[in-house]
């Protein structure tokens, strides 16, 4: 069997270089000026972008060392999250450890990858496991991502959402995922979404911040784009389908529209925003679909964790089955790549 390189395709080298560096220096999404006429006359055709998703799932498909590899780069692209209301330090602790050590040792053999350098992209938790998950990942490059801002309703005091997010990243969490009040864009009030939006980018210093729009509230898909649009103005370093929490979470045309957005901000600032889709990807399947999109839409630069995550509980699970079954060509059951 080949080995694999971090291109994603096989070769016969051992050496791997998938896992995360965040020492690369790159310059920050700053933000700009509100500027109405890039989202005012914003128009999406559902029927173009329904599509575009349709055929994007039909002719894209990758088998055996190419999956493996695809697979492995997902892994690094993964927030590995547990937002539940009976988290425990001992259960973030055992996910941070996954988190190190996604994969088994023997898998990583089987592959030629060396231990200890695949990890996921990040550990997300709510503000109160904030310390414990830092204690865990200490040494290990992995950040620890916090929900801030009244997460998942974000409807609190505003200035308790803000020290909510100043509190994390004193206590270490280097990202923080905010949400947006919903009712700024279903009331088409963008001046304040854009402060608001602005006011958490400030209260998270240096730490990296993911705008959670919570798509499934926003009912239309323009919507969406403009408030993809005006949370990057503000200065979000990656822009979030959901919180994992609403009716309908992370979909295809969803995030083609906010991709789309993406490049359009690329465009005309010359910054890079990030995207996470998150909410019931959680299946190896699902993600390589996400993957395709970010490739054909925004290029493989985005195929990198610094600017694509995943937000997941039970994704990895399934990675891992599915590299297994590459490696020795049987299922194993779901029970043995249990998460914490």
């Amino acid at each position: 069997m080949g080995k694999l390189n971090d291109k994603g395709s096989p070769t016969n080298q051992s050496k791997n270089s998938n896992r995360i560096d965040l020492t690369t220096k790159r310059e920050r999404n700053p933000g700009t000026e509100f500027y109405a006429d890039w989202f005012e006359d914003l128009q999406v055709n559902l029927t173009a972008v329904e599509r575009r998703t349709n055929t994007l799932t039909k002719r894209r498909t990758v088998k055996k060392e190419w999956q493996a590899a695809w697979l492995i780069k997902a892994i690094t692209c993964i927030d590995l999250t547990t937002l539940n209301g009976d988290d425990t330090p001992g259960r973030v602790q055992r996910l941070c450890a996954k988190a190190m050590n996604p994969l088994r040792t023997d898998l990583l053999d089987a592959l030629g990858l060396p231990h200890g350098e695949i990890t996921t992209g990040a550990v997300c938790v709510y503000h109160e496991m904030v310390p414990y998950a830092v204690a865990a990942l200490k040494g290990s490059g992995v950040p620890v991502a916090a929900v801030s801002t009244g997460f998942p309703a974000g409807l609190s005091p505003f200035k308790e959402r803000v020290k909510e997010i100043e509190a994390s990243v004193k206590a270490g969490a280097r990202e923080i995922d905010i949400v947006i009040t919903r009712s700024h864009v279903l009331t088409q009030n963008w001046k304040a979404l854009y402060k608001e939006v602005k006011t958490f980018r400030e209260a998270c210093g240096p730490a990296r911040m993911k705008t959670i729009l919570a798509t499934g509230d926003l009912r239309t898909l323009r919507n969406v784009a403009k408030a993809s649009m005006i949370s990057m103005m503000a200065g979000s370093d990656y822009i979030k389908t959901s919180t994992g929490k609403e009716g309908v979470n992370a979909t295809l045309p969803v995030s083609l529209v906010m991709v789309r957005m993406i490049r359009d901000y690329l465009d005309k600032t010359g910054y890079q925003v990030g995207y996470k889709p998150a909410g019931g990807i959680s299946t190896a399947k699902d993600c390589l679909n996400y993957l395709f999109l970010m490739k054909e839409e925004v290029g493989n630069e985005w195929l990198d964790p610094y600017l694509f995550r995943f937000g997941a509980s039970s994704l990895l699970g399934d990675i891992e089955r599915q590299i297994e079954h590459f490696v020795t060509g049987q299922y194993s059951a779901n029970h043995r790549h249990a998460m914490v």
